[in-house]
């Protein structure tokens, strides 16, 4: 009798322990994904995420949000996915993973497209992530410094004008750096502030007669409708570099940047490793872009009546 009741012991004990690992192979998670607002940077950055999720054989359902660039939109985002006690959620964009970690300190949280996470507060320091908060942040350390440094070399004694959202700390941040930046070259700054996209034009229209380059930096509000921008510098044959290759496709001269989607495909392995809990978000530092390259649209210089310097064909990658 007793050796039975070991075989049946042992038996179940298997069968649980079967049971659990297949539980634990078809464990389905939920991702609360959002972003502030639609434009190709950040949607390549979310394809990136999910083709990273995809290749890692999670089953994932996701439950994808646009705030549409309203910040009262991204509160209640966050506390949906709070309510629906989602597995993790990816906030693509400062404003999304600042609303995100304001309702939540304990669902993980996974950004990208992230110029300041310190300054954001969303993380005491790049090797220091919060308890439930971690990701890839969507400004490589030279980027600024090299596209100021290009300018002053290839088009000295210029008045830079810059259009920002000042609402978007990200943005701020990187206005300040393009300051720093200029200071001991050649180059001055004239700036203009919009609250949403509808100012954009009119913010454009207003500064482009004195100034002899635009440099639009990576500005969600701004970036969503670049187009206007592009036409505006185009009508004028004004230079216009800008933050990120996206833009750059839309009609920019110049950047030096880096695929957005790269950002948010290491963005998706960091998900995978805590939703299977290899790792806790406390666990993985938050990190920079891995590639910063010169791009130059020789298209785009055409329309912009920029003289093309052969010097560009050995320096940048050229898109025509």
């Amino acid at each position: 009798m007793g050796r039975w009741l070991k075989v049946v012991v042992v038996t179940l004990g298997l069968s649980l322990l079967i049971a659990c690992g297949a539980e634990e192979e078809d464990a389905e998670y939920v991702i609360g994904a959002t972003q502030i607002v639609e434009h190709p940077s950040l949607d390549e950055a979310y394809k990136g995420f999910q083709d990273a999720i995809e290749e890692a054989e999670l089953n994932v359902s996701y439950d994808f949000q646009n705030a549409q660039e309203d910040i009262n939109n991204v509160t209640t985002i966050s506390q949906n996915f709070v309510a629906d006690d989602v597995d993790l959620i990816f906030a693509n964009s400062t404003p999304s993973a600042t609303g995100a970690l304001n309702e939540t300190n304990e669902i993980p949280i996974v950004f990208t497209s992230v110029t300041d996470p310190v300054d954001a507060g969303l993380v005491e320091a790049m090797d220091e992530p919060g308890e439930n908060i971690t990701g890839v942040i969507d400004l490589h350390p030279d980027s600024i410094d090299k596209t100021v440094e290009f300018i002053d070399d290839y088009f000295p004694n210029s008045v830079v004008g810059v259009i920002y959202n000042a609402g978007e700390p990200n943005s701020v941040v990187q206005i300040e750096t393009v300051k720093e930046a200029i200071e001991g070259t050649s180059l001055s700054i004239e700036e203009r502030t919009v609250a949403n996209s509808s100012e954009v034009q009119q913010a454009a229209t207003s500064l482009v007669e004195d100034v002899d380059v635009f440099y639009i930096v990576t500005d969600n509000t701004v970036v969503s409708v670049i187009e206007t921008v592009v036409g505006i510098a185009e009508d004028h044959e004004v230079p216009l570099f800008v933050g990120e290759p996206d833009s750059l496709e839309a009609g920019g001269f110049a950047t030096y940047g880096f695929d957005y989607y790269t950002i948010g495909y290491r963005s998706g392995e960091m998900a995978v490793e805590i939703l299977t809990g290899e790792k806790k978000p406390s666990e993985i530092n938050v990190e920079y872009p891995n590639q910063l390259d010169l791009m130059i649209n020789k298209e785009a210089a055409e329309a912009q009546g920029i003289e093309w310097n052969d010097e560009w064909d050995d320096l940048a990658e050229i898109i025509e």
